[in-house]
């Protein structure tokens, strides 16, 4: 018996038809991104880097999958997101995982407005997070990664991506 790739298993083509409206709402982001990323301190320091996303569809149409990474980064560095809609929440599941920097994250994610929100908590269960696709266009967006350690009464933008496509979906 042949062996099946997994890669190939979990590739797919496109939305899955009988949900294609709500899942373009991460469907809209498939194809490849360069990405201008700032990080900020609380102390007021910050640093800056550039790096590149990738988004495809996965498990029949039914998900989006995520690989992104800073320029130059070796593979074992990289991250991925896993996002799946439910239908019963009218939610997306969203996971992200970074094993190397030692982040793993789970939030919901629903259109609030024209912006996208994704929130949940990190390993540390004290900090909140709320990660915002926002300023979204056809070849561009602003990413956003706040943090609270007050359950959300006050919030910290920690991280702030601007990505431009750079091939069409």
């Amino acid at each position: 018996m042949k062996q099946l790739d997994v890669f190939d298993l979990l590739a797919a083509s496109g939305p899955f038809a009988e949900c294609a409206e709500k899942l373009m709402l991460y469907g809209q982001f498939v194809g490849s991104w360069d990405i201008d990323a700032t990080w900020y301190e609380q102390g007021g320091g910050r640093r800056k880097g550039k790096g590149e996303w990738h988004f495809n569809w996965i498990l029949g149409g039914r998900g989006i999958q995520d690989v992104l990474f800073a320029a130059g980064a070796p593979a074992h560095q990289f991250g991925t997101t896993l996002r799946c809609y439910d239908i019963a929440m009218d939610a997306w599941h969203v996971t992200w995982m970074q094993p190397y920097g030692g982040e793993f994250v789970h939030l919901l994610g629903r259109k609030v407005g024209d912006r996208i929100v994704q929130e949940g908590v990190g390993s540390d269960h004290r900090r909140r997070e709320r990660w915002s696709f926002t300023d979204i266009t056809q070849d561009s967006f602003l990413w956003l990664g706040e943090v609270s350690f007050d359950d959300g009464v006050t919030w910290f933008l920690e991280q702030e991506m601007r990505a431009i496509r750079r091939t069409a979906p």
